[in-house]
């Protein structure tokens, strides 16, 4: 398992980039980047600009998108011929009772999607945080809430696979390193989710990056009927926020074997567009900066053979059906 860590740590460099999606080849199409404001999800819509795209960056703070969007602007100087247009969507993880709503307000400007990039995460946080609705942080952010939202935008991306080419409309979902080096065996730990707070920061998150590739796996089985791919990208170890309620001594040592957020972008160009990736693979996992390889925990593997990314949707599911 070591060797997996270590090729996700330090992994060769990407041989997807922006140039692999030319200038004003998505004219039309509509793409969502939750947690866009900043780091990766930040340098994904500065790779996507130039093609044409509608972008919505999604997020808590209009004001932070909207600065967002103005820097990503300023940074293409001159503008490309076909620059995407840029639009801010409020989204509020952290309680389920906005949701429908987020959604709601897409679905009266668009009636399809093309590309979701499910971005917008926590980890990390100090033992005691959960969300609005007292779930455990980690898991209410970046799985229950995610998996809600997701649902709720499913008509626009059924509605984009009934006249997009075979295997372009996506899903595509965040796990971490913290899968191969956090997470307990089997992945999941349906008891330290039960626990409404956060009561280990580290286990917590690699518990809510698990979920997500069980997320990512179940959707694929679910909705590839309807010609929708989804996948499970490790956009790579990088220098973002992620951080920020770690330690400045530990973070000397952390910061050594990260890399800059744009790489990071690459592997979420990647998991959104390689032919690489089809009906044929959907639920694959992605590593950085953008290959098809398989995860090192072959635990986790057996879990999801033996049926608990079905569990762990249908607990998800419990927790947002009063929102719902």
């Amino acid at each position: 398992m070591f060797g997996a860590e270590w090729d996700q740590i330090y992994p060769p460099k990407p041989t997807f980039t922006e140039k692999d999606v030319p200038p004003g080849s998505q004219v039309g199409k509509v793409f969502m980047v939750t947690g866009a404001n900043q780091g990766i999800g930040y340098e994904l819509v500065k790779l996507l600009y130039h093609t044409g795209a509608t972008i919505y960056l999604a997020g808590r703070s209009e004001e932070r998108v909207k600065t967002a969007i103005k820097q990503i602007q300023e940074a293409h100087k001159p503008p490309p011929l076909t620059p995407s247009v840029l639009r801010y969507l409020p989204l509020d993880l952290n309680d389920l009772t906005t949701i429908k709503a987020s959604a709601a307000e897409f679905a009266a400007q668009e009636k399809k999607l093309d590309i979701l990039w499910n971005n917008a995460g926590i980890g990390g946080t100090p033992i005691g945080v959960s969300t609005k609705q007292n779930i455990e942080g980690h898991v209410g952010v970046n799985c229950v809430a995610t998996l809600m939202f997701t649902q709720e935008l499913l008509p626009q991306l059924q509605e984009a696979a009934k006249i997009a080419p075979v295997g372009s409309v996506r899903i595509i979902w965040t796990a971490s390193l913290a899968v191969e080096s956090l997470c307990p065996a089997g992945g999941v730990d349906f008891q330290s989710i039960e626990s409404g707070a956060c009561t280990n920061p580290n286990r917590d998150y690699g518990v809510s990056k698990a979920g997500t590739w069980y997320l990512a796996v179940e959707a694929a089985k679910r909705w590839g009927k309807f010609n929708i791919i989804s996948v499970v990208q490790n956009p790579g170890s990088v220098k973002t926020n992620i951080y920020s309620n770690q330690p400045r001594w530990l973070m000397a040592f952390v910061n050594l074997a990260l890399s800059e957020p744009g790489l990071a972008g690459y592997t979420c160009l990647f998991s959104g567009f390689s032919s690489d990736i089809g009906l044929e693979n959907n639920g694959t996992y992605i590593r950085p900066f953008g290959r098809v390889a398989p995860n090192g925990r072959q635990d986790i593997y057996a879990s999801i053979a033996a049926g608990e990314p079905t569990k762990f949707w249908e607990w998800c599911e419990k927790k947002y059906e009063p929102y719902g």
